[in-house]
C-alpha cells in the first residue's frame, strides 16, 4: 500500500516544554552517534501529542537526530502504527478486522463506523470528533470482537453497543474500556471454572482497566503532563559513560548550543580551530581554517552522513570546505572519529574523505544529487 503525507499540512511543530523534556531524555539511552535510534520513540511521542504524523513533525524530529529528513519520512510511511493523515480530535478507532473477529462481527461493527461516522476509512465524522480503519489482529482473540479506542481496548462488542459508545464519545464521555457483556476479563463467557476463590477479592475491573480508569488518560492525547517525566536512565545512560559528554538536555548552556554564532563573528574561529587541534584521541589533527574562504562555506550537507547539526559543528571546529575534508589522511581520519563528540565513527563509516575529492573536484554524488534536486531535506 503507497502510504504518502497528507495534501494539507499545519505550518509548524514543536513539543510541548514536557515531551520535549521526554524526547531529549529518550535520546540519552544510546551512545553518540547512535542517536537515530530514538527515532520511533519521538515519532510516536509526536503522533501521541498531535494525533497524527505531520510533515512539520516529521522533519522536527529529524532535526532532533540529526538524520536526513527523508529518512525519517521512511520510518513514518512504513508503520502503519503512524498516522499520516488527520484524526478524529476525540479519538481514532482502530476495528480489528482478522479471523476470530471477522467470524463474531467485526463487519457489523465496521457498518456502524460507516453509518455514524464516515462511509470510508480515514475519513473525519462531519463534527471531526471521530476517525475509523479497519486493523489487522490485535492480539484480544478471546474477546472479539473488539476495537482499540485510544489507548484502550473495547471487548466483546456488538452493533448495538459499540453505536452507543460512539454516541458516548461525541458527547464528550469517556467509556469504560474492557470486555462489553459484563465479563471481567478473558475468562468463559459462563463464568470462572476455576480458581473462584479469586473471585471475591478482586477489583472492580481487570488490571489494564482498572489502570486506565484510575489514571484516566483512555483516550487523552499525551503532553507530557499526565504522569511525572521519568527517565532513570539519565545518570548512567549510554551518554553517561567515562569520558562521555552528558546529553543536550542536561547542559544548555554547554559550548555546542552557541555553535552558529562564530559564523557570524569570524573572530571567534581561531579558539575553535585551536581547541581541535589540542584535543585529545588517536590520530593526528587535521588542519583548520579560521573562516570559511571569502566567507562561502561549501555545503557540507551534500556529503553523506553530515546533517545540519553536524554541518556547524564541523564549522566550529574549523572544517568548512570539500578540499579540506578530502585532504585527510589515515591518522586525520582516526582523529576525526575520535573527536567529533556525539558522532564517532561517522566520517571513516559514510566515506567522507572519498565523498569530498568527488565534491572538490567539481563532481557528483548519487547522495549530493539527491541533496541539490531536495529530494534529501
Amino acid at each position: 500500500m503507497l502510504r504518502r503525507l497528507h495534501q494539507d499540512q499545519p505550518d509548524s511543530f514543536a513539543f510541548t516544554p514536557a515531551n520535549q523534556a521526554w524526547a531529549e531524555a529518550q535520546i540519552t539511552k544510546y551512545p553518540p552517534g547512535r542517536q537515530a535510534s530514538a527515532v520511533i520513540a519521538l515519532l510516536w511521542r509526536a503522533q501521541e501529542q498531535e494525533g497524527w504524523l505531520t510533515r512539520p513533525a516529521i522533519e522536527y524530529v529529524a532535526d532532533m537526530l540529526d538524520m536526513a529528513r527523508i529518512r525519517v519520512l521512511e520510518v513514518a510511511s512504513f508503520y502503519f502504527m503512524f498516522q499520516l493523515q488527520p484524526v478524529g480530535s476525540v479519538a481514532n478507532i482502530q476495528i480489528c478486522g482478522t479471523t476470530s473477529c471477522m467470524i463474531c462481527g467485526a463487519e457489523d461493527l465496521i457498518g456502524v463506523c460507516r453509518e455514524k461516522i464516515a462511509p470510508n476509512p480515514h475519513e473525519l465524522s462531519a463534527d471531526g470528533k471521530l476517525s475509523w480503519e479497519e486493523v489487522e489482529c490485535l492480539g484480544a482473540c478471546a474477546n472479539a470482537p473488539m476495537a482499540q479506542i485510544g489507548k484502550d481496548y473495547y471487548e466483546d462488542l456488538t452493533a448495538e453497543r459499540f453505536a452507543e459508545i460512539i454516541d458516548e464519545l461525541t458527547a464528550g464521555k469517556v467509556p469504560v474500556p474492557g470486555p462489553q457483556n459484563g465479563r471481567y476479563a478473558s475468562e468463559p463467557a459462563g463464568g470462572l471454572t476455576a480458581l473462584k476463590e479469586f473471585e471475591s477479592g478482586r477489583t472492580r475491573y481487570n488490571a489494564s482497566v482498572q489502570r486506565a480508569t484510575d489514571i484516566g488518560d483512555t483516550i487523552q492525547r499525551i503532553d507530557g503532563t499526565e504522569v511525572p517525566l521519568i527517565a532513570p536512565w539519565r545518570e548512567k545512560g549510554a551518554n553517561h559513560a567515562p569520558g562521555t559528554p552528558k546529553p543536550a538536555a542536561e547542559k544548555p548552556a554547554e559550548k555546542p548550543a552557541p555553535a552558529p554564532k562564530p559564523a557570524a563573528k569570524p573572530a571567534a574561529k581561531p579558539a575553535k580551530a585551536k581547541q581541535a587541534a589540542t584535543a585529545e584521541g588517536p590520530g593526528t589533527p587535521p588542519k583548520t581554517l579560521e573562516a570559511a574562504r571569502d566567507g562561502k562555506p561549501d555545503d557540507l550537507k551534500q556529503i553523506k552522513g553530515v546533517g545540519p547539526k553536524l554541518e556547524k559543528l564541523l564549522h566550529s571546529m574549523g572544517f568548512f570546505h570539500f578540499d579540506q575534508i578530502a585532504a585527510w589522511t589515515e591518522a586525520e581520519v582516526a582523529w576525526a572519529d575520535q573527536n567529533l563528540v556525539g558522532f564517532k565513527g561517522r566520517v571513516s563509516r559514510d566515506e567522507w574523505v572519498k565523498q569530498a575529492k568527488t565534491l572538490a573536484e567539481g563532481g557528483t554524488t548519487e547522495f549530493s544529487k539527491r541533496v541539490k534536486k531536495g529530494d534529501v531535506y
